[in-house]
Formats: structure tokens, C-alpha cells, sequence
């Protein structure tokens, strides 16, 4: 492999021995695929990751051998289909640290999580003149929804600035923070410019002004260590499918004793203990906030992705990933009229750029034209790019399957994008 030395910059140093990238790259079978006619180079995990033969393995037994519903059968299918969603359960409880199951509610994705939060907690923790504290580098999913509980309740949302690296400074959010403040929701990192957020401290901050914490993790779980009593959260959410697992799966956790005194979402199946024309009363958690038939199929294949992710020597793997992010920073940072947006000391593998004289999404289809696969626009961050002065961006994200040549094929594919449009 030729490394990629950017001017004036040394060598990168040769990538970490102890973590098998090929052997795990044979693990994902849409990697074997061309695009084309150029092998498939996938730099699009931060909008939805590839999936490991094993959670397709997982997914086919449910629907081949036990396709029955949940909870309520008696039948033998119907058990064995039980046993295995609440096996889900139990394995993202312990993938997050949680204190019990019952905290592990299976949503749709953190889209659907933080508006489960927004509209039951809004309504109990939310009055004229309260405040909701987030931050500018925000998916849309973490504002929308805070903005529709803040008009309903007459409350107001207060945003906390990043710097022009990317960087959110604990300073930004603490300043922020006033009697007022009820909630404060933040993203564990950035999709957009990959900043990590200093969730601990911002958490012990808040809770000194006692605010409730919600997070954003549809990009901190793939990535970054996730122990919901360490970071002493009151709300985490993620997503199975930037996870290596399915779509329409997503994980809402919720500090039991919050969580329980928070009023219904949605009405249906399930989540009932007795309905009569007269009065419904309502299942504890997690039920009462999973009406109706879940996605049990998605479930049991999120339980086989974090299975998969477990059994990975996770110190070797934060290593290779850190390598082949700062490889592939210098080696952007090496081409002429390339210039990269969020540049924060502290973050995970995505790289967002632009280039001179080229639209982002242009770059996006003449990039794919080799074989790359990225992602361009506004990446569901538009204020974060009215922030940054640009109505879009080309980003590369990178995940446990990425390599050093995968950084070469990008590099490649946007010189030649570049001698188009000379």
C-alpha cells in the first residue's frame, strides 16, 4: 500500500497489527459487489452501514422458522419468537450498561425516539417560559421535534454555538443553562462535522440545573463506548441500522424512573393492562411505550449486529478506526482546492468537504462514477451549514470495515472529478 503523504506533512504511520480488517470485510457480503465496474468502496456508514452476513442469517431463521408474533401466543412459535425478541432486549441492555430491561424500549430509529421524548416528557417537564437546550450541530431529529413540544408548551429553544473548527466547548453549553432550563438534548457526535460532545460533563452540568438529559446517539453508537450509568444520562437513542443492523429498529433508553411517570405515546395492543369504553389503564415499562405489533424480526437482528460488535477486540478497533481517519485526513487535506469542514480535535470517522468550483453533489456522482460510494447535501443539518456558509457538503464516513485504500480510492476519484471541471 503507497501511503498518501500530504505536503509538507511526514509519513502517516504504518496502521495498527492487531485488528483483522480483511477478515472482517469478508463478513459483509455487499462488499463483493462492483459498481460501475469498479469494486464497491462504501464511505456512507454515518447515513446507514452495511450489514453483516450474520444479522441476515439472523433475520432469515426468525421469518423462515418462528415468522409468529410476540408475547401473547401459546403456541410453540410464538415462544420461541418471544424468547428471542426479549433476547435482543437484554443484549442492548447490556450493550448500553442499562440497569435493567425494562429501560430498553424498541422503537423505529432515533428519529421516532426523540419524538417519543419530546411528546410525553415535553408535555410533564415543559410550561410557558421554560427552556429547551441544544446545540447548532444537530440532526434535524434532535430539533423538529423540541421545536413542536416548545410551541405547544409556549417554551423557548435556546442553542448553544460550536466553534469554527467544529469544536463544542463544554463552555458553550454551560453558559447556556439557566433556571429555566427543563431538558437539554445534544447529539453524542456530529453526522456532519464527526465532533465528539463531551456528554459526561454536559450531563453533570444539567443535572445541577435539574434539567433532564436526552441524547442523540444514532453516531456515537456505532463508535464510541456507550455506558448510559457512566455518562449519567436520562435518555439515550440509536439507531440498528448505523449499527450493522436492520432498518426500522431503534433503541430508546429511558432512566426507569423518569421513564415511568412520563404518559402514554401511541395507543394499542400491548401496551394496555385493561380497557373498558369507560377507562384504559396501562402496562409499566417497556410496554406501555410499544403499542402494537414491534418490528420482532428487527430486534433479533439488532441483538445479532451487537453481537457481532462485542465479540470484536474493541481497543484494536477504536485504534484502526482512529488510523484510517487521520490517514484520510491528511490525504484530503493534501488536495489542491479541497477544503475540510469541521476539523475538531476530538471525533469520529467522518470527513465533510468541499471543493473549489465543484457542487457537492456533482462531486457526489461523478465520486460514484468510480466506484465510491459517499454522501452529499445538507446531511439533515441545515442550520449547522448556514453556520458553516455552505449549502452542502461531500461526506466520507467511515466505518469498521474502512481501510487506508479506501482513502486512496476517494482521493483518486476526486482528482479525476477535478480534471472534469477544469
Amino acid at each position: 500500500m503507497t501511503a498518501l503523504v500530504a505536503p509538507g506533512r511526514p509519513t502517516v504511520r504504518e496502521p495498527p497489527s492487531r485488528f483483522d480488517v480483511e477478515t472482517v470485510r469478508a463478513d459483509f457480503p455487499a462488499l463483493r459487489q462492483t459498481v460501475h465496474g469498479k469494486p464497491l468502496i462504501y464511505l456512507d456508514s454515518a447515513a446507514s452501514a452495511l450489514k453483516p452476513q450474520v444479522v441476515m442469517d439472523a433475520l432469515s431463521e426468525y421469518y423462515v422458522r418462528d415468522s409468529a408474533n410476540v408475547h401473547r401466543g401459546v403456541h410453540l412459535l410464538s415462544q420461541r419468537a418471544t424468547l428471542a425478541f426479549e433476547a435482543a432486549r437484554g443484549k442492548v441492555r447490556a450493550f448500553m450498561n442499562a440497569r435493567e430491561d425494562r429501560e430498553i424500549v424498541f422503537v423505529r430509529g432515533t428519529t421516532e425516539a426523540i419524538n417519543l421524548v419530546a411528546a410525553t416528557l415535553g408535555r410533564v417537564r415543559l410550561h410557558p417560559g421554560d427552556e429547551v437546550l441544544i446545540t447548532e450541530l444537530e440532526h434535524h431529529s434532535n430539533i423538529v421535534p423540541w421545536q413542536l413540544a416548545c410551541e405547544a408548551a409556549g417554551a423557548k429553544l435556546v442553542v448553544a454555538g460550536v466553534t469554527d473548527s467544529g469544536d463544542l466547548p463544554l463552555g458553550s453549553v454551560t453558559e447556556k443553562l439557566s433556571d429555566r432550563t427543563r431538558i437539554v438534548s445534544i447529539a453524542h457526535a456530529s453526522n456532519t462535522l464527526g465532533t465528539i460532545l463531551p456528554v459526561k460533563e454536559i450531563a453533570r452540568a444539567a443535572h445541577a440545573r435539574g434539567a433532564v438529559v436526552v441524547v442523540d446517539g444514532a453516531q456515537g453508537a456505532p463508535h464510541l463506548p456507550v455506558d448510559v450509568q457512566e455518562l449519567d444520562v436520562d435518555f439515550y437513542a440509536f439507531s440498528g441500522h448505523k449499527l450493522y443492523g436492520p432498518t426500522g429498529i431503534g433503541v430508546l433508553y429511558g432512566r426507569h424512573e423518569i421513564f415511568e411517570s412520563l404518559p402514554p405515546w401511541q395507543g394499542g395492543g400491548s401496551m394496555i393492562s385493561n380497557v373498558t369504553f369507560e377507562k384504559t389503564t396501562y402496562r409499566g415499562l417497556p410496554d406501555r411505550y410499544e403499542a402494537g405489533t414491534p418490528h420482532i424480526a428487527g430486534a433479533i437482528g439488532l441483538g445479532a449486529a451487537i453481537d457481532y460488535m462485542r465479540a470484536l477486540d474493541h481497543a484494536a478497533l477504536e485504534a484502526h478506526e482512529r488510523d484510517v481517519l487521520e490517514y484520510g485526513t491528511r490525504a484530503l487535506e493534501g488536495v489542491p482546492g479541497l477544503r475540510l469542514i469541521g476539523t475538531a480535535q476530538n471525533k469520529i470517522g467522518v470527513l465533510s468537504f468541499v471543493v473549489d468550483g465543484i457542487h457537492p453533489h456533482d462531486l457526489g456522482t461523478l465520486v460514484d462514477a468510480e466506484g465510491v460510494a459517499i454522501r452529499t447535501g445538507h446531511h439533515c443539518t441545515q442550520p449547522l451549514m448556514a453556520r458553516f456558509g455552505v449549502p452542502a457538503t461531500a461526506r466520507a464516513s467511515l466505518a469498521l470495515f474502512s481501510t487506508r485504500d479506501d482513502v486512496d480510492r476517494l482521493v483518486a476519484a476526486v482528482h479525476k472529478a477535478k480534471e472534469l471541471f477544469r
